[in-house]
Order: C-alpha cells, then sequence, then structure tokens
C-alpha cells in the first residue's frame, strides 16, 4: 500500500467513531474506494435503496430528471447510461427501458391511449402486442382498426377516425416481412394530428433511422440484436420530444417498469460488437435467401432486400442494410405437415422463438389463423445467426431433402 493510500485509510478511521459490535461494523465500515478507476465495462450497480447525503439533497432531488438518484426502479448509473446510449443508437433525446419488448409495447399504448380513443394496427404487427390491444384495450374501451401494411397514404387517411390517437408502424413484418411506405404513412398520420410509434427491433438502431422519416416514438425488442447473445428479456422506447416522453416516464413510474443492472450491463456489452454482429447476420441472410430462392420446392423467399419481397422499394429507398430474419413461402402443393417435417429436420437451425443471438432458429406459421386470407403455401421464419452460411445452407438442403421426397 502506498504512503498516499495508507493517509487516506487513516483519515477515513480517525472520521468514523469505532463500532464495537460486529453487526453494526459490517453495514458500517467506514472504507470508500478511491476514484478515478478506470475500464472498458462500465460498473454494474445494484439498487433499490439509494442513500442521500442529506435531508435537504433528498427532497431536492426530481426523479424524472437524470442529474441525481432517489430510487432503484427510477435509475441506477448502469441503467442511465444504457439509455444515453441507445437513444443516440436510435438517434433519439431519451430513452426509458422495459422488462422486454412487449412491455415497451403495452407502456405506450397505456401512456397515450385513454377510453374512447382509437388506435391503427399493421395486418402482420407482432401477434402478442396485437393481442395486448384486442383483449386488454378492448375492455377499457379503446377501439382498433387494422390496416395493410402495404396500404398507401391515401388508404390509410381513410381508416383515420376523428378519434383516432396512434398509428403503429411495423418495418417489416417479423413474419410476412413486408415493408411498409413509412413516409407515406407517417405523412397521412401527421396531417391528421396522430402520433405514431413504430417496432423498429428489426432494424435495430442501424438500418433504419425513424426519427428521420418523422416518426415519434421509436420501441425496440432489445432482447434481439442489441443484447446478441439469446440470454436478455429487455425493451426500450425512445423519443425526441419533450413532452411526450414526458407522458412516457409518469407511465412508466406508475406501472413500476424496471430492469436490473446485470441485464442492463449485458445489454451494455452487446453493443460493442452491435454493427459488426449485424452485418454479418445481413451478409448470411442475404447470401442464403437468394440461394433459396432457387429452390423447387420453394415459391417465394419473403426478405426486404430481394427484388420482388413485398416493399422492396421502400426498403431500397429508406434502408442502409437488413438484418438476419426473412421467411420462406413453400408451393401450395407442400402441405402443413411437410412443413412441419422439414423444420424438425434441420440439426443446425434449432426450433424457437426471437432472434438476434447467435444460433439460427426455424419457425413454421400456421398462416391461414394469423392472416385470414391466406392462400398461399406453408410459411416458416428463418433467423440466421452467426454459424458459416455453407454450413447452414447444407443444413437446409438435407432437411429439405428429407421432408419432401
Amino acid at each position: 500500500m502506498s504512503s498516499q493510500e495508507q493517509r487516506r485509510l487513516d483519515q477515513n478511521r480517525q472520521q468514523t467513531p469505532e463500532l464495537q459490535q460486529l453487526a453494526t461494523r459490517l453495514q458500517h465500515h467506514p472504507y470508500q474506494p478511491p476514484p478515478g478507476f478506470s475500464a472498458v465495462e462500465p460498473g454494474v450497480h445494484h439498487a433499490s435503496t439509494v442513500i442521500f447525503p442529506t435531508v435537504a439533497a433528498m427532497r431536492a432531488r426530481d426523479w424524472r430528471n437524470k442529474d441525481g438518484y432517489t430510487y432503484g426502479l427510477h435509475g441506477t448509473p448502469t441503467t442511465f447510461l444504457l439509455e444515453d446510449r441507445l437513444a443516440s443508437l436510435d438517434g433519439g433525446r431519451h430513452c426509458v427501458l422495459c422488462p422486454s419488448g412487449l412491455s415497451a409495447i403495452a407502456l405506450i399504448d397505456q401512456a397515450l391511449l385513454a377510453q374512447g380513443d382509437h388506435v391503427l394496427l399493421p395486418a402482420n404487427a407482432y401477434g402478442p402486442g396485437r393481442e395486448f390491444v384486442e383483449r386488454v384495450l378492448t375492455g377499457w374501451g379503446i377501439t382498433h382498426s387494422v390496416y395493410d401494411p402495404l396500404a398507401t397514404s391515401e388508404q390509410l387517411a381513410a381508416c383515420i377516425t376523428p378519434d383516432t390517437r396512434l398509428l403503429w408502424l411495423e418495418a417489416p413484418g417479423s413474419v410476412t416481412m413486408e415493408m411498409p411506405d413509412l413516409r407515406g404513412l407517417v405523412a397521412a398520420a401527421k396531417a391528421r394530428g396522430v402520433l405514431t410509434a413504430i417496432d423498429a427491433t428489426w432494424a435495430a438502431g442501424i438500418a433504419l433511422q425513424p426519427f428521420d422519416l418523422g416518426i415519434d416514438i421509436v420501441m425496440q425488442a432489445l432482447t434481439k440484436y442489441q443484447s446478441g447473445g439469446a440470454d436478455v428479456l429487455m425493451g426500450s422506447v425512445t423519443t425526441r420530444d419533450d413532452a411526450l416522453h414526458e407522458r412516457l416516464l409518469f407511465t412508466h413510474m406508475r406501472l413500476g417498469l424496471g430492469v436490473c443492472g446485470d441485464d442492463a450491463a449485458r445489454v451494455l456489452r452487446g453493443l460493442h460488437s452491435l454493427p459488426l454482429r449485424y452485418a454479418a447476420h445481413d451478409a448470411s441472410a442475404r447470401r442464403i435467401a437468394a440461394w433459396l430462392q432457387t429452390q423447387p420446392q420453394v415459391a417465394q423467399v419473403l426478405h426486404p432486400a430481394l427484388p420482388g419481397s413485398p416493399g422492396h422499394a421502400h426498403w431500397l429507398r429508406d434502408c442502409t442494410a437488413a438484418a438476419g430474419l426473412f421467411s420462406i413461402v413453400f408451393r401450395r402443393e407442400v402441405t402443413t405437415e411437410r412443413a412441419d417435417a422439414f423444420v424438425d429436420a434441420l440439426q443446425l437451425f434449432k426450433i424457437g422463438y426471437s432472434w438476434g443471438g447467435p444460433v439460427s432458429l426455424a419457425v413454421p406459421y400456421t398462416m391461414p389463423a394469423m392472416r385470414p386470407g391466406w392462400n398461399e403455401g406453408p410459411l416458416v421464419r428463418l433467423a440466421i445467426g452467426l454459424e458459416d452460411a455453407e454450413d447452414l445452407m447444407a443444413d437446409l438442403q438435407q432437411a429439405m431433402q428429407r421432408a419432401f421426397v
């Protein structure tokens, strides 16, 4: 120990009376670590109780501001840091963290909608988020309508009523992968004073900048690419407008939403490699998607970056990259049982929801139940991980041979 460190330790001991009982000494030991520690990864702060230096300081702090700490649920250095980095990634000013992507969707709905209001949802909206509107908000006297994700601005305008308060966007749909005309839809909403929110999980703050298109709220499931390890549940809601952020923040507080420091640290760690991982997922997915277009059992590959995919022109105009997520539609003569057998035959691809992690996934969807009027063949969604693309194509090839012979 250096002489300076020894003097500092002695001063700490002199300033605090010697506590005789062991139990008290363990709770109130006077040692404080020296300032100035720096490392690549930030410290992980765990707190429910936050300690104030004085009563005046306690009374002066406002939980809505990030210039101080009030209670663990309202933020720690770890969560404040993650919120700031995510706001920068999205191109926003304010960010709040939620325990999951679904809770982030529900937060937006509950903060902005009240009895008598009307919300518009795209037909390809994330299923649990749509069910929240249909099964929960309907009981609160909030109505909704579903619109075609490839609607024109004029078609969307016809769906807006005097009670419409919120337009949800999803770009692209996470199963059927339509890329909407975001500019046209946002313009139609703004002309009638309707707020817009987008599920931008697929873009991950990289492929698309929604605020530059005039969108008011950006929601992401950090469970996906931001964490990257398939081991964290978290969501975020980012805004640029101060008043809008305060509406979200008050509801966030009243619902008691919060995330733990360890999970926030995992997402912070994942952000270091996010651009590299996203590019790798993108490159492999495009290569595999193009190859699947040549397979005789495949009727269509739904990937926004591929010509012919629904909304490809919108992707080309508004996006700079693409995620590792896409769907394949088999020919009509392929039965659902055959499509399920194809998924079961995969070896490298695992069967599981979510995406954005290192391992590739495959999920078959029952489309007539999910999209009434669907008259195409069975659909299987693929999430391309970080395995070698050649090995993944070989796995898909052997599964098709086993399922379709």
